[in-house]
């Protein structure tokens, strides 16, 4: 009996161990620790993942009100060093949701936010009223992936992980007519201040992709923007009636233009009037073949001031910088500064143009005449040229003060040898240093400086810190 009941306590023994055994594991695998480091203007104190509120990977369940619940409970702390939500490795379905002030969406190198396939994930939203209609029809417009409204302090960063938008749907309907409303956009960040997007990869958006509006102080840095060159209108990224802008180390191939700079269509951009200004553009690669580098408007009726870009590489691309408007248009475009461009396989290098068109309705004032000045050009080389420029300004207001230096421009064979060169009208500016000689309107300047002016101060969000955070989650 005594040896029966050793025996007894020694397997009680082992059972006991082994469930403390099993217990252990459970609590370590409870305190694992995921670890990361990133940059930022503002570093968080407090940080969840999407999978504390039911947020599930696998590419089929919808998480927007995941997304949605997890931004509610994380506002909570935009008072108490704000707030960080991690995407873990994943494809994470979704509709339309918000973002709040204080706050960080931060997402895994193997995470990938799928925008739903679900119309009714869209919500409508109203137009906006520097439009006074959506862009692609009349009336609302389907709310954009990312979005946030009177926002502070807002990060959308990562490593290199990706928001898909899933745009092909999006493309074929509005091709073939079958959309009452404007297509959203990838992300969409209204009347806020302090917005870092970062280290992300930006797919296939129904439209645009990021489009800051009405909106100050905004870094675009280091993000790879990709969509099929005929998709339509998926422009990379659209400051729109927004200052002290910043896009720099981005790489972006386009249906459409790659950095559109815009500020409001006609009578309802000039009433609203709210410009952009203040925009620094480094670092760009592009590849767009039917549309342009950068893009001023069409859409500029609130005005365009202060531009400047710097360091641009272009790839089979249609134009290298593109100034789009258009009687009816109103506004302004002026002390525009391009230097270091490197262009290879264009149809135009310099393209501007007072006959653009397209009106939001038949309500536009014929007096509304744009002023186009001060537009600089200097330090470019191009390769495989169809045209030169393309400079067409207005009878009634012609495009003044352009300058052209040191541009070596290097023609494609021609189909006919009546093609010129350079196509200018109702321009005055002058140029020095540009091979092929470029059109009497732009004459050369012997005894000028041989560069166009850039500025030289330093605008204020080139000042704005970024600093190194470091987060972690305890998860299973």
């Amino acid at each position: 009996m005594v040896l029966q009941r050793m025996k007894m306590l020694r397997l009680s023994l082992l059972i006991l161990m082994g469930i403390l055994g099993l217990r252990g594991v459970e609590c370590r695998r409870a305190r694992e620790i995921t670890s990361w480091t990133y940059q930022s203007t503002n570093c968080r104190s407090h940080t969840a993942s999407l999978t504390d509120f039911g947020g599930v990977g696998d590419g089929q369940t919808s998480n927007t009100k995941a997304f949605q619940a997890a931004v509610e409970h994380l506002s909570q702390f935009s008072d108490d060093g704000g707030s960080q939500l991690y995407v873990p490795p994943g494809k994470w379905l979704t509709g339309c949701f918000n973002l709040t002030s204080h706050f960080t969406l931060y997402l895994h190198k193997d995470a990938v936010i799928l925008g739903t396939q679900d119309m009714n994930e869209w919500p409508l939203v109203d137009p906006l009223p520097s439009y006074g209609r959506g862009r692609d029809a009349a009336g609302g417009r389907y709310c954009s992936l990312v979005f946030g409204i009177n926002l502070t302090d807002v990060v959308i960063t990562g490593d290199n992980g990706t928001i898909d938008g899933q745009g092909e749907m999006w493309w074929k309907k509005f091709q073939k007519k079958q959309l009452k409303y404007t297509r959203g956009y990838l992300i969409e960040l209204m009347y806020s201040d302090q917005i870092l997007i970062s280290n992300v990869t930006l797919v296939n958006s129904p439209s645009w992709n990021i489009h800051p509006v009405y909106s100050s102080n905004v870094i675009v840095k280091g993000v790879t923007i990709l969509a099929p060159v005929t998709s339509k209108n998926t422009d990379g990224i659209n400051p729109d009636s927004s200052s002290n802008v910043k896009i720099e180390d981005c790489y972006i191939v386009s249906g459409d233009d790659c950095v559109a700079i815009k500020s409001g269509w006609d009578q309802y951009g000039i009433a609203f009037g709210m410009p952009t200004e203040h925009v620094i553009i480094r670092r760009l690669t592009c590849i767009s073949p039917f549309s342009a580098v950068i893009a001023l408007g069409s859409e500029m009726s609130g005005g365009i001031r202060d531009v400047r870009a710097e360091d641009i590489v272009a790839i089979h691309t249609e134009s290298g910088v593109r100034i789009k408007t258009a009687i009816g248009r109103g506004g302004y475009v002026k002390d525009i500064h391009v230097k270091g461009m490197n262009l290879h396989t264009m149809k135009w290098v310099f393209w501007m143009t007072g006959a653009y068109g397209s009106h939001p309705d038949d309500h536009w004032d014929p007096n509304a005449i744009p002023v186009v000045e001060g537009i600089n050009y200097r330090d470019v080389v191009a390769e495989n040229v169809t045209t030169a420029g393309k400079l067409e300004g207005l009878e009634k207001s012609f495009f003044k003060g352009i300058c052209i230096s040191n541009a070596t421009i290097a023609m494609a064979k021609p189909k006919s040898k009546k093609k010129l060169p350079w196509n200018c009208t109702y321009v005055e500016g002058t140029s020095s240093s540009v091979t092929p000689l470029p059109c009497p309107e732009l004459p050369i300047q012997e005894h000028a400086p041989q560069s166009c002016p850039y500025p030289e101060n330093r605008l204020p969000i080139d000042d704005v810190e970024i600093r190194e955070c470091k987060a972690m989650i305890a998860h299973t």
